[in-house]
């Protein structure tokens, strides 16, 4: 699992799209669908970590991305 992609086939895999329209929201949703699935047993501890990293870092651009936006303004 390399990219948020990834994440998002592997939550498409057990039937779950998320698409808010808000990327910063798209990826809070998609790290607690993660953790779900963690706790249910369905993905094991490698997948999981694997995904939490990649979604983390991803909000966290967004985040400075939106910092920066709003700094411009």
């Amino acid at each position: 699992m390399k990219t948020i992609y990834d994440v998002q086939q592997l939550l498409k895999k057990y039937g779950i799209i998320i698409y808010v329209g808000d990327r910063l929201a798209d990826l809070e949703l998609m790290e607690e669908e993660v953790k779900e699935l963690y706790q249910s047993q369905l993905i094991d501890a490698k997948e999981y970590q694997m995904a939490i990293l990649l979604l983390r870092h991803e909000a966290q651009l967004e985040r400075e991305k939106r910092e920066k936006q709003d700094k411009e303004k």
